[in-house]
C-alpha cells in the first residue's frame, strides 16, 4: 500500500484520501477475464475503480482508496487468495520469458520453473 494525501484537502475533498493498492501477479501465470473481474469487482466497492498494470512485472495497480477502506480492500483481496504482502529480502516476481506460452522452440519450462521457485 502507497499512502497519499492531497496536501488541499480542503479544496480537493474528493483526493484528500488516495492510498494505491498492489495486488503481486505469481510468477508465470495469466490472468483471466474471471480473475480480473475478481480483482475489479473488489476494488469497485473498495476504492475509485481505477487501476493499471505494470508491464514489466504483471502486478495490478489498484489507484485510489482511502484509509478506512485497505483493510476491508486487504481482507477481500487475500480471502480471494491474491497476495498484498511485503517481501523483506524475499524473493518476489521474478522475470521470466513467456518460454512454452508463444515459442515452439523453447527447450524448458520457464513458466513452471518461475512457478516452483516462487513457491518453494
Amino acid at each position: 500500500v502507497i499512502g497519499r494525501y492531497s496536501a488541499l484537502p480542503d479544496e480537493f475533498p474528493g483526493v484528500s484520501h488516495f492510498h494505491t493498492v498492489r495486488v503481486n501477479q505469481t510468477s508465470g501465470w495469466f490472468y483471466t477475464s474471471d480473475t480480473l473481474r475478481e480483482i475489479i469487482d473488489i476494488w469497485d466497492e473498495h476504492g475509485s475503480g481505477l487501476f493499471n498494470m505494470h508491464g514489466s512485472t504483471g502486478d495490478m495497480v489498484l489507484l485510489g482508496t482511502r484509509s478506512e477502506e485497505l483493510e476491508p480492500t486487504f481482507r477481500a483481496l487475500t480471502e480471494k487468495g491474491w497476495d498484498l504482502g511485503g517481501s523483506g529480502s524475499d524473493l518476489r516476481t521474478p522475470s521470466n520469458c513467456v518460454g512454452p506460452a508463444r515459442c515452439e522452440n523453447a527447450c524448458y519450462d520457464t513458466l513452471e520453473m518461475a512457478y516452483k521457485v516462487t513457491q518453494n
